[in-house]
């Protein structure tokens, strides 16, 4: 796992682990991460199935409570069967971009 920080964002890419087990070990360590935007890069598991995508759903929904961004990056999938409350996008670039759009809706009271 490396982390890495941005800006306001702080990224998080797989880098040894399959998703289920990066998940474990993101959840272990989440406490670090709460308070900042995310973005967990998990292009490096080739097999990835929507059901791994949708196995961050908890820790997405744990980490909007806090009005923070949480962003998943994944190049080679299809983004039309990922559900709505996951943000998916295929490139780190992207993904800096929902955090901005997503920081000036929440300035704004939406």
């Amino acid at each position: 796992m490396k982390v890495e920080q941005k800006g306001n964002n702080t990224i998080i890419k797989n880098t040894q682990y399959k998703t289920a087990e990066f998940l474990s070990k993101l959840s272990q360590e989440y406490t670090t991460f709460k308070d900042k935007n995310l973005i967990v890069d998990i292009s490096f598991d080739a097999g990835l199935k929507l059901v791994d995508v949708k196995s961050f759903s908890d820790l997405i929904k744990k980490h909007k409570k806090n009005k923070k961004s949480f962003v998943l990056v994944a190049n080679d999938f299809d983004f039309n069967t990922v559900p709505a409350s996951i943000t998916l996008v295929p490139s780190i670039l992207e993904a800096h971009d929902i955090i901005e759009m997503e920081e000036i809706e929440r300035d704004l009271g939406f």
